[in-house]
């Protein structure tokens, strides 16, 4: 006789259909790398002895579900938060960077246009185109600074001295071409501390005044010229004072 099986009913699958479908879940976890060592001791204390024949027959509950994806998240969270503070760390990388090289654009823009006086704390006692038979030309072609023999002669500005040495009624003098291309002169000096090529501040010694060449007594004579050369004079203190020295 035979048995036929009742219309409309189903049967329910069997234990090793259900574990081979947890198991090829499990699987693809597994190789994803979520469920690592968390989910390691649930599933082994959960594995059937039942086997496919290619893979452990594994079984998951609720719970061990919900522990895989927390740890998911929290890998990406933890991802989320090191490209934050990665991006974070470059952004601040690159203020410092841009501070850095503003300080240094400063720091430059003021070595070429910071101006001083040649002598510090004096004052001019003979103006630029005084007349007199002292000069070969009839009239001053700088300005003297009151100055005893001695004193400390700084460069006005930055530049390049271009000359040193006996320079006749000058006595002792430097020339220096400065950053703008314009000259400066220092003449009477008792000693100079630069020589020619060599590249100068403001502010810095580059001689001691004295009383060398055509002079009546201790002063320093500075001139301002659009040349090295004699001839080429311009107003010292129209000059230092475009380059904010006060005289």
């Amino acid at each position: 006789m035979a048995f036929v099986s009742a219309t409309g009913k189903h049967r329910r699958p069997s234990r090793m259909k259900r574990t081979t479908a947890q198991a090829a879940g499990i699987a693809a976890l597994t190789t994803t790398g979520v469920i690592g060592t968390l989910a390691a001791p649930a599933l082994a204390a959960d594995t059937s002895a039942e086997q496919t024949g290619l893979l452990p027959v594994i079984s998951v509950d609720d719970s061990l579900a919900a522990q895989i994806d927390a740890q998911a998240e929290a890998q990406k969270q933890a991802a989320e938060q090191k490209a934050i503070e990665e991006a974070a760390r470059e952004a601040a990388a690159e203020r410092a960077h841009e501070a850095k090289e503003r300080a240094a654009r400063e720091a430059e823009r003021k070595r070429l246009t910071t101006f001083v006086a040649p002598i510090a704390h004096s004052y001019v006692s003979t103006g630029y185109q005084a007349s007199s038979s002292l000069w070969s030309s009839g009239h001053h072609t700088g300005i003297d600074f009151h100055a005893a023999t001695g004193t400390t002669v700084h460069a006005v500005g930055y530049g390049t001295v271009v000359e040193t040495g006996w320079g006749g009624a000058y006595g002792n003098q430097i020339v220096i071409r400065m950053h703008d291309g314009t000259y400066t002169q220092y003449g009477h000096l008792s000693s100079i501390d630069v020589v020619v090529g060599q590249q100068v501040v403001a502010g810095q010694q580059i001689g001691l005044s004295g009383a060398t060449g055509n002079v009546t007594g201790p002063h320093l004579h500075f001139e301002a010229r659009t040349s090295p050369e004699y001839g080429s004079d311009m107003d010292p203190i129209a000059y230092l004072r475009a380059h904010g020295v006060n005289v």
